[in-house]
């Protein structure tokens, strides 16, 4: 009887999973083919592997996607923690509030891209006129064109973009803790620092190494912001791995060497997120311990 109601679930299962395998595993096969033949479909080895990985480029977008990935998951879990916890409080307007911090993560990409590069414009950004209307800055600021600006100025794009997700994921994880423990605790002379420290972060932990993971995904996958705000500019100071493999593929139509770009993302990601499971999950057992 079990061995038939399991034939029945592979059976319910199957129209999803063979969606998944033409959308997933054959552009994977697809993209591991170009990535070790050439233009003329000839085998040539880790020629492209070879070429793309030598290349001073690839080396500033590894540096620059692990500066910009690393930067964007650390501001935004902690400023998407800090309001979470925030807007656990009670408070008038509370609701109001929770609604109008989801603005930013739900205007579109694109959207959000194009306001801020305005924004941050030389010449008529309102950035600049604020700055050098309250004598903060005394000639504008090129930050989108600055070497040194680019990348701390996209990073704060994308933590306004990103943090009410984490906050939304905070807020829905703190109204799972038991109302007696925050009593127990203030009986005990608990404030409410020690409320954080001892209840709010242990019991959040799991929820933010989840987080972590997407916004760690989003980060090395999303080519949005960046390239339309910058391109990769200034003279690829804020070139990541993604907007390279979609200039190599469709600015020079070398898809070789972008398949196998690509490849190496892939695997390179595949082991940090399988890392990244297996010690959230040890941690998490210690923790229960």
């Amino acid at each position: 009887m079990n061995f038939r109601k399991l034939n029945q679930g592979y059976l319910f299962i199957f129209p999803a999973m063979f969606v998944l395998g033409i959308m997933i595993l054959y552009p994977l096969i697809d993209t591991a083919i170009l990535s070790f033949t050439d233009d003329s479909g000839a085998f040539v080895g880790t020629k492209n592997f070879t070429s793309v990985l030598s290349s001073r480029t690839t080396s500033l977008a590894t540096y620059n996607s692990v500066y910009y990935v690393g930067g964007s998951i650390i501001l935004n879990l902690l400023v998407g923690t800090f309001a979470g916890i925030l807007l656990d409080r009670k408070f008038v307007g509370r609701g109001m509030v929770r609604s109008i911090l989801l603005i930013p993560w739900v205007v579109p990409g694109i959207v959000a891209a194009t306001t801020w590069a305005w924004m941050f414009h030389y010449e008529f950004g309102i950035i600049n006129y604020g700055l050098q209307s309250l004598n903060i800055i005394s000639q504008p600021v090129g930050w989108l064109t600055s070497a040194d600006l680019v990348k701390p100025s996209l990073i704060a794009v994308e933590v306004w973009k990103t943090f009410p997700f984490v906050a939304l994921m905070v807020l829905a994880a703190l109204q799972g803790i038991p109302e007696t423990l925050y009593e127990a605790a203030r009986i005990d002379g608990a404030r409410f620092y020690h409320e954080v420290r001892y209840i709010m972060l242990p019991h959040l932990f799991g929820v933010l190494a989840s987080v972590a993971l997407l916004l760690l995904i989003w980060g090395m996958s999303g080519i949005t912001l960046i390239y339309a705000m910058t391109a990769g500019g200034p003279a690829n100071r804020s070139l990541i791995l993604p907007i390279q493999i979609f200039k190599e593929a469709f600015e020079s139509f070398d898809f070789n060497r972008a398949a196998a770009l690509s490849l190496v993302l892939f695997v390179g990601l595949f082991v940090v997120i399988v890392i990244q499971v297996g010690l959230s999950h040890r941690s998490q057992e210690v923790a229960d311990d």
